[in-house]
C-alpha cells in the first residue's frame, strides 16, 4: 500500500472546501468507463518567500484521502460497475492526484491508480510540506551582510572592513562571517575554489570575476537582480555595481 508521508502538517478539509479553494486548472482526462470530461489536478508546489530574495522556505500543497468507513472500494475507473483494484481499510491513506465530478477521486494504490467515492466514506486533507533551502538561506545571509558593508573604505591588502577592505579582502569577509565559508585571499586565488557555473545559472552569493591582460584581477559578489557588490576603488569604496560592467571573466559558486 503507497501511503503518504509527509513531514509536514496535514489539517482536514472539508471536501466542499478543497473543491473550491485548491484552485487548480482543469485538463481533460478520459479513461474506458467514463465519458469525457474535465479532471482538477493537484499538487503542484507553491513558492512562498520575499521576492526580494532568493526563496530558502519552499511550501508544497497537496492533498490525501483518508478511509473512515471499515472498507472503501477503489476502482479502475470512476465506475462502481468496473472491477475493484484496492478495498482500502479503516485508517488508511491515499494520495489524491485529482477530481472528477460526482465526488470521485483519483489515488495512488500499490496496485495502481484507481478511483473511491468520498460518500462512501473517504475524507479529503490538505497536506502543508515545508522544505528549507539551506543553500539559499546560506545565501541571503551572505547578500544581506555584503549590502550592510556598502560605503566602507577601501584599502589594498586591507580584509576588515572596519578599517578597509580591498575586492578579495571584502569577497573573503563576507563569505566567512556571512554563512563560514573560507576562501583564498587573492582573487586569482578564489577563482580556482568551488565550481564555475554559467552566467545562466548565476545565483545571488556568487562570485563573480574580471580580468585585465588575460589574468583575474577583481572579484564581486553577486546579489541579484543583475548587480554586484564589490570594494571598487579608493575613491567609491564597497559600492553596488552592475554585473557587467565589465566583462566578467568567470562566476564560480561556494555555497
Amino acid at each position: 500500500m503507497k501511503r503518504f508521508l509527509s513531514p509536514g502538517r496535514i489539517t482536514a478539509a472539508v471536501l466542499g472546501v478543497f473543491l473550491a479553494a485548491a484552485g487548480p486548472a482543469a485538463v481533460p482526462f478520459t479513461n474506458d468507463a467514463i465519458q469525457a470530461g474535465p479532471m482538477t489536478v493537484y499538487g503542484a508546489p507553491k513558492l512562498e518567500a520575499d521576492p526580494a530574495r532568493e526563496a530558502s522556505v519552499y511550501t508544497t500543497v497537496g492533498y490525501v484521502c483518508r478511509i473512515d468507513a471499515p472498507e472503501v472500494n477503489i476502482y479502475k475507473s470512476a465506475n462502481e460497475n468496473v472491477p475493484v483494484i484496492w478495498t482500502a481499510k479503516k485508517g488508511e491513506t491515499f494520495q489524491v492526484l485529482g477530481h472528477l465530478a460526482g465526488g470521485w477521486v483519483l489515488v495512488d494504490t500499490d496496485s495502481g491508480r484507481g478511483y473511491l467515492k468520498t460518500s462512501e466514506g473517504a475524507s479529503v486533507l490538505e497536506t502543508v510540506t515545508e522544505k528549507i533551502d539551506k543553500s539559499a538561506a546560506a545565501r541571503n545571509q551572505v547578500v544581506e551582510l555584503a549590502l550592510q558593508l556598502v560605503g566602507s573604505r577601501y584599502v589594498y591588502g586591507g580584509n576588515d572592513p572596519r578599517t578597509g577592505v580591498d575586492c578579495s579582502g571584502f569577497t573573503s569577509y563576507v563569505m566567512k562571517h556571512g554563512a563560514g565559508v573560507q576562501l583564498n585571499r587573492s582573487s586569482r586565488g578564489q577563482a580556482s575554489q568551488g565550481r564555475a557555473v554559467s552566467a545562466a545559472e548565476i545565483r545571488p552569493g556568487d562570485l563573480v570575476f574580471y580580468s585585465s591582460g588575460g589574468r583575474i584581477n577583481h572579484v564581486a559578489l553577486y546579489i541579484g537582480n543583475g548587480q554586484v557588490v564589490h570594494a571598487s576603488t579608493e575613491k567609491t569604496g564597497v559600492k553596488i555595481s552592475n554585473w557587467n560592467y565589465r566583462e566578467p571573466t568567470k562566476i564560480i559558486r561556494v555555497l
